[in-house]
């Protein structure tokens, strides 16, 4: 029946999602999700919330949120804006600030959503190829632009830019919106936040999916300057007044008031990370320096789709891209329980001691 479809959807290539297979006593370590669970004072929030208010519409602009949030980034609730997963924040932000007549620009191994939104919006986009280390290079993006994005830390690619080169770019672009893209940040990096007190270009959006252990509850939000966060809060009243349900505003507050369960769980996951790193290193991997919940590594003689397929035999997901093609050696694997780290190390190694075939063995 695509007779019925309109001239953008024949055009699409939609996004594609990490797998959520239904195998028992999976390894999952695909999708960059929290190994541990939200905090005890989120699932109680939500006991609480469970009741006749659900009847009731949930407050269009979760004021209690924002203010918590403000807080907790030292800005005032005028510079935040909340939104059902920072999916859908940055979907907002494509529209009301990256589509004029210049292309935006983004890297060229980063979240594949982009060009996706780029191509549903209608927004012309350029991608600038990253070094050949996967840094980088804030040179190429100071040029006429209709705005720039990428996350940091980079996605799959887990390398931090620093907030010096961030202040680069927003000095290089002061009539462009510059978006930094956080969704990994609290595992190790620095965050922007602090930069938007001096320039009204710069928008830093958060999720509570990773370091809040959040994912199902899809909760994010933006900061910036209250005109950019205006602009935000127009395209959603023109979208959808009521993103936040009354369980998603009450487990985001409680997680976000939990402050020591945050600090605890994300020094877990950088210490498995570490663990994670070390292992591989003494299996031949290559590992890109990470301050994610996930790294991004290639092994000196097997190919990334092979290792991918071998881990799945033992029960073990990861990630691999084919494109771009020069990323299609490497393997994205989160970071899970130190157990799982075992797991996961335990079965590379008996993998790597099997014969290497010719159709395995890398170029």
């Amino acid at each position: 029946m695509s007779r019925f479809w309109s001239a953008v959807v024949h055009g699409l290539t939609p996004y594609v999602p990490g797998e959520q297979p239904r195998l028992a006593n999976l390894v999952k370590l695909n999708t960059n999700e929290n190994p541990y669970g939200p905090s005890p004072r989120v699932l109680e929030a939500l006991r609480a919330e469970l009741g006749d208010s659900l009847r009731l519409y949930p407050d269009p602009v979760s004021e209690r949120l924002r203010q918590a949030i403000a807080a907790q980034h030292d800005v005032t609730a005028a510079n935040v804006f909340v939104g059902n997963g920072s999916d859908e924040v940055l979907a907002h932000t494509f529209q009301a600030f990256l589509k004029h007549q210049l292309p935006i620009l983004f890297p060229d191994v980063t979240y594949s959503f982009y060009p996706v939104y780029c191509r549903l919006y209608g927004i012309e986009y350029r991608e600038m190829p990253l070094r050949e280390s996967f840094e980088i290079d804030i040179n190429d993006y100071l040029c006429s632009n209709g705005g720039i994005i990428f996350p940091n830390p980079n996605a799959p690619t887990a390398l931090l830019l620093a907030q010096s080169e961030i202040e680069k770019l927003l000095q290089g672009s002061p009539d462009s919106v510059v978006v930094i893209d956080e969704a990994y940040v609290n595992f190790g990096g620095v965050s922007a936040v602090p930069l938007v007190r001096r320039y009204p270009n710069l928008l830093v959006i958060h999720t509570l999916s990773k370091s809040r252990s959040l994912a199902g509850l899809r909760v994010g939000y933006a900061i910036g300057h209250p005109q950019l966060i205006e602009a935000l809060n127009r395209v959603k009243d023109s979208f959808n007044s009521y993103p936040l349900d009354r369980l998603a505003q009450a487990g985001a507050l409680a997680a976000i008031e939990d402050q020591p369960y945050f600090e605890n769980t994300w020094r877990r996951v950088v210490e498995t990370r570490r663990r994670m790193v070390s292992g591989l290193l003494k299996l031949d991997f290559q590992v890109v320096p990470s301050t994610a919940n996930f790294v991004f590594a290639r092994h000196v003689r097997r190919t990334g789709i092979d290792l991918a397929a071998r881990l799945r035999e033992h029960g073990i997901v990861v990630r691999n891209f084919q494109k771009p093609i020069r990323i299609a050696p490497y393997l994205r694997i989160t970071v899970g329980t130190d157990s799982q780290c075992d797991v996961l190390m335990d079965a590379l190694g008996r993998i790597l001691d099997e014969p290497v075939t010719t159709a395995a063995s890398c170029a």
